[in-house]
């Protein structure tokens, strides 16, 4: 492209029917990712409780939660590069300087990850997992907990083609690439569960899937898909790197570290989230003595972080929709997206935490066929708090588009201060409990009270007017749903798993029924036009 064109494509170009195209199929596929996250934390937990002991599965959910923990490695640079082509977007000759700046990114994904490889082989060598985790008696634990942190951290090198594919507008075609790997991780499970049920062979299928398509999307999908990688200096080719190329001496330690530096606040509120999500299934593991303990936290954790999974899926693309918006000073387009936006996510997480509130409980005896106890407090405690929270998820991942570093590194370093003092001042006094308050006044007290209140002032015109109303939308369909499940499942008979569908397709029915007006396009324009912006 010579250097005095534009960008073709901007977001102030997308006609309204192709913004709602690229949403939906946004949407779609995030739906498939979360049904497909579904059954590896729930559909899976059965055949696992099948083959292993509470102890074994203990151990596996400690191992996973580990996995996910790793991915704080990328240092917030996805979120920068994201960021930063969104930025390049709306220049010139923005093919020739993404690709440029695709390169030197790669580069430093690439030593990156060799580094902390190294650091991490020689931490696991000097401290075994297996002892400070309490897992000593678990066979092959400590080579399985290798092989799933340094597996998952090789897959952080595909970072940079993860960001160009959601700045360009090829969200969901990221999407559905994760979800085939999940898809054949899971398939990979099974088959290593059926064959000889051995914790290390489970971790390392889920491992070489995930793999499999980083080196598909790095070394094929990307270059046919954006030609522009290719051509830039010859510093991508088919078979990887030419390391001849101009680009791998063009950069600087200085420009390095600037990267880095931008990254920090990314960093800071990416970390925060993992942590929150997975570090409290370690807390409890190293502080709790019970693995019986262990694996009821791990398994109720899981229907808070469904929750938060359905909450997050919607606000991904509506974030980068929102980060195109605010790069091109589309203000009005921004504030109506952004207050509808935030609407759809606390309507959808107040259904949706109404039902399992109401559900939960018959589920999980089905679920772990009696093998592990409920404990109704701590799973009431997560929802309620998950769902309280979730428009604080739109507000963050809005911030993370529009490059408010300094209220990011600001918000999550005080969010995950909170946590860990509440965490160890209350795990030894409440047990599991204790990391759940700690959790869910994390989330309430920083990310929903702080963050969010300063990313709606500088957003919406009547952010207070906003706030109420979506606190009085929330308290309504929580409360209802709520009740509602609770009569219907009196009213239905049965015992067992056909009482459990019984009692939610009659709830789903009653719903479906009462939004039934939501399906009128003049409604929905009325209501849309009636939320504060």
């Amino acid at each position: 492209m010579p250097r005095n064109e534009p960008a073709k494509e901007t977001s102030a170009s997308l006609s309204p029917l192709n913004r709602a195209r690229r949403l939906l199929q946004g949407w779609s596929a995030n739906l498939l990712q979360m049904g497909l996250g579904m059954t590896q934390q729930v559909a899976l937990i059965p055949v696992f409780l099948h083959v292993w002991t509470s102890d074994t599965l203990a151990a596996w959910l400690t191992i996973y939660a580990a996995g996910n923990l790793i991915l704080v490695a990328d240092c917030g640079l996805q979120v920068r590069a994201i960021n930063k082509f969104l930025a390049l977007r709306s220049g010139v000759d923005c093919d020739r300087r993404t690709a440029q700046f695709f390169a030197a990114m790669f580069r430093i994904y690439l030593g990156l990850v060799g580094t902390l490889t190294v650091l991490l082989l020689g931490a696991l060598f000097i401290f075994p997992p297996s002892a400070s985790l309490g897992f000593a008696a678990i066979p092959d634990f400590d080579l399985a907990f290798a092989v799933m942190i340094l597996g998952v951290l090789l897959t952080v090198a595909g970072n940079p083609a993860a960001a160009l594919y959601r700045a360009r507008g090829h969200y969901a075609r990221a999407v559905r690439l994760q979800c085939l790997g999940m898809l054949a991780a899971q398939l990979g499970q099974l088959a290593a569960v059926a064959v000889g049920g051995s914790l290390l062979a489970v971790a390392l299928v889920y491992v070489i899937a995930q793999l499999a398509v980083l080196a598909y999307v790095v070394g094929f999908d990307a270059p046919l898909l954006f030609p522009f990688l290719r051509r830039a200096n010859g510093s991508w080719s088919w078979r990887g790197w030419s390391w001849r190329s101009r680009s791998w001496r063009s950069w600087s330690w200085r420009w390095v570290i600037g990267q880095f530096r931008m990254a920090f606040p990314f960093a800071v509120a990416g970390a925060t989230d993992l942590v929150l999500a997975n570090a409290p299934v370690l807390l409890v593991s190293a502080f709790v003595s019970d693995r019986m303990a262990v694996a009821q936290w791990g398994l109720t954790r899981v229907v808070a972080g469904l929750l938060r999974a359905l909450c997050l899926q919607p606000t991904l693309p509506l974030a980068a929709e929102l980060g195109h918006d605010h790069a091109v000073g589309e203000t009005a387009r921004l504030r109506s997206l952004y207050a509808r936006g935030s609407f759809l996510v606390a309507a959808l997480a107040s259904l949706a935490a109404s039902g399992l509130l109401a559900f939960w409980p018959d589920f999980f005896s089905i679920w772990t066929r009696g093998a592990i106890a409920y404990d109704q407090s701590l799973s009431v405690t997560l929802l309620i708090g998950t769902a309280v929270a979730a428009p604080s998820i739109l507000a963050a991942s809005y911030a993370s588009y529009s490059d408010r570093g300094t209220l990011l590194a600001s918000s999550k370093s005080l969010q995950v201060a909170v946590f860990l003092i509440l965490a160890f001042l209350l795990v030894r006094w409440l047990g599991p409990m204790g990391v759940a308050v700690a959790v869910v006044s994390s989330d309430i007290l920083v990310q929903l009270g702080w963050l969010t209140r300063k990313v709606l002032r500088q957003t919406l015109t009547h952010p207070v007017e906003h706030a109420v109303i979506l606190a009085g939308l929330m308290a309504v369909v929580t409360l209802g749903g709520w009740s509602l499940g609770l009569v219907i499942s009196d009213m239905t008979p049965g015992t067992g798993l056909s009482h459990f569908a019984g009692e939610c397709a009659l709830w789903l029915l009653v719903v479906g029924v009462l939004a039934g007006p939501l399906w009128n396009g003049e409604v929905r324009d009325r209501l849309s036009a009636a939320i504060p912006r």
